[in-house]
């Protein structure tokens, strides 16, 4: 509900809650619940959660905690948007489907009623090998979504991203064309990469399609002795860190001055100055190579 007042830009009041979930089902669930509950308090009109915080840990455990959407999970954050009347940016879950034997990754947002306006499924998974660590296959558990989301908060339009999809910026790119201003990001960024990836990456996206960044992540050690990076961050369209949290779980607000887009796009108007009838993709069977 981003609120207008006489002479004054628009505005949006933001929270991020920044946990350390476990394997434990019910715990995640009371932490996010309480969580929530906080930023309501501190005056979020939006709040939103980070990256599959009803289960993190072993991939073998992965399917007893998943839920069906919409299901039990997604009726209690439809209480809690309800209760609060807010918009909540449920992070993402763990999803089973009943014709799927792998889960979703997946976004939900509900509006101040509690109904669901949005979901997302993760496009880009996580199968990586980082030097002196065990190796990272999401695509073992996860199956990848098929279409890009954005939806409409009260005439601001907001665009949803998981994670590893924040390393494509054709992802990103394609949003702000169809018209996304804030673009959400829960995250559970490792230690090894975020500490040297996750702020220029964040900020970069916000600079280069001049929107806010919201980006609330996983902190802290979690089965299989695996570090999450932390430091949710809030970041405006010229790149300025309006707020970051820091290496505990916690929750962070920051007030969105939704005014400051077309500025800054008047500004530095790359969107407009784009050169489409100029690009020409790379032939996908031999990397470099120009089509046509």
């Amino acid at each position: 509900m981003a609120r207008q007042t006489a002479n004054r830009p628009r505005q949006l009041v933001v929270g991020l809650v920044q946990t350390n979930s476990q394997d434990n089902r019910d715990a995640n669930i009371n932490e996010v619940m309480a969580g929530i509950d906080r930023a309501a308090r501190m005056g979020a009109q939006f709040v939103s959660l980070p990256e599959t915080w009803n289960y993190l840990g072993p991939g073998r455990g992965a399917k007893k905690a998943a839920e069906e959407i919409p299901g039990e999970l997604t009726r209690m954050l439809a209480d809690k948007a309800r209760e609060h009347s807010i918009w909540l940016h449920a992070g993402s879950v763990l999803e089973k489907h009943p014709e799927h034997d792998r889960l979703f990754n997946t976004t939900v947002v509900f509006d101040p009623v509690g109904d669901i306006c949005a979901r997302y499924r993760k496009i880009h998974l996580f199968d990586v090998d980082l030097a002196g660590q065990a190796a990272f296959r999401e695509s073992d558990t996860i199956e990848a979504g098929d279409e890009i989301v954005t939806f409409d908060l009260d005439g601001t339009k907001v665009g949803l991203a998981i994670c590893y999809d924040l390393r494509f910026p054709e992802l990103f790119r394609i949003m702000a064309l169809e018209g996304a201003e804030i673009i959400m990001l829960p995250a559970a960024f490792t230690m090894a990469t975020g500490k040297d990836h996750w702020e220029p990456l964040i900020r970069a996206r916000a600079i280069e399609n001049s929107l806010f960044m919201i980006a609330p992540a996983q902190v802290g050690e979690h089965p299989p002795h695996r570090q999450c990076y932390g430091r949710s961050m809030v970041v405006d369209p010229w790149g300025v860190v309006l707020a970051q949290a820091g290496d505990i779980p916690t929750v962070i607000t920051a007030t969105l001055e939704l005014d400051e887009i077309s500025r800054v796009r008047a500004q530095v108007p790359s969107l407009r100055n784009r050169m489409p009838q100029r690009y020409v993709w790379p032939d996908q069977t031999g990397m470099g190579e120009r089509t046509g």
